[in-house]
């Protein structure tokens, strides 16, 4: 059985280190089966930097948990917006927000649209190793493919990043849910991290902080609390 979210503090950059988000898979589905080793994640990682554009920096573009918890070191932070994808709740959660058997569902970019979030740029002299870490985060399950993608800053400058796109034949891929499906998931689910209200609020709480207000996201949470109101 998951350990509850009481049981367990907040990810840490020293739980990336120490493999703790393979380990929660791991005591999730009862094995390591599910969970990428670090050879694996090494592979993805350098065929990633090996179709890196030329004369790209070292930048991250992030849409989800990683706005408010990117755990990795960064010499500054824009808000920018990412063309040709937008943010949807379609990554069924089996342990982090949810359970093998009662899943969650956390945010994933979705086809056509735009999203709006930040970019992070890394210090070139420890991008490699940062980059690593964030690998054993978002990889973890390899529900992603990590893609090269140009995003426009809010400033107007243009930069290339590396953001995570949600590979559609993955196991934890939901599909188009609906509104009222995606709603009931994130009412009720939780995992070793909180719950789904939980990520969502935060979310939009560190969009707020970079002036961004996400449409999608605020129907979401007025469907939610009138979903408490008619229980409350």
């Amino acid at each position: 059985m998951i350990p509850t979210p009481t049981e367990l503090p907040p990810l840490s950059r020293a739980d990336l280190e120490a493999g703790r988000m393979r380990d929660l898979y791991a005591i999730a589905f009862g094995g390591t089966g599910h969970a990428l080793d670090d050879a694996a994640l090494a592979t993805s990682l350098a065929d990633t930097l090996a179709v890196r554009p030329k004369g790209a920096g070292w930048w991250v573009f992030a849409y989800g948990s990683l706005l408010w918890n990117p755990l990795f070191s960064y010499a500054e932070v824009r808000p920018a917006l990412l063309h040709g994808r937008h943010r949807r709740f379609c990554l069924y959660s089996m342990a982090a927000r949810g359970t093998p058997s009662a899943p969650g569902l956390v945010l994933a970019l979705a086809r056509g649209g735009a999203c709006a979030g930040v970019v992070y740029r890394l210090r070139a002299r420890d991008a490699r190793d940062e980059l690593a870490l964030l690998w054993r985060r978002e990889m973890v399950t390899g529900a992603y493919h990590p893609k090269w993608v140009a995003v426009t800053a809010r400033d107007g400058r243009e930069v290339v990043a590396v953001t995570f796109v949600l590979r559609r034949d993955h196991p934890q891929y939901a599909g188009h849910l609906d509104l009222a499906a995606q709603v009931a998931l994130i009412a009720q689910a939780a995992g070793a991290f909180g719950t789904g209200r939980d990520y969502l609020a935060r979310t939009r709480a560190a969009l707020a902080t970079h002036g961004i207000v996400d449409r999608y996201l605020e129907t979401i949470a007025a469907k939610l609390a009138a979903r408490s109101a008619r229980a409350g």
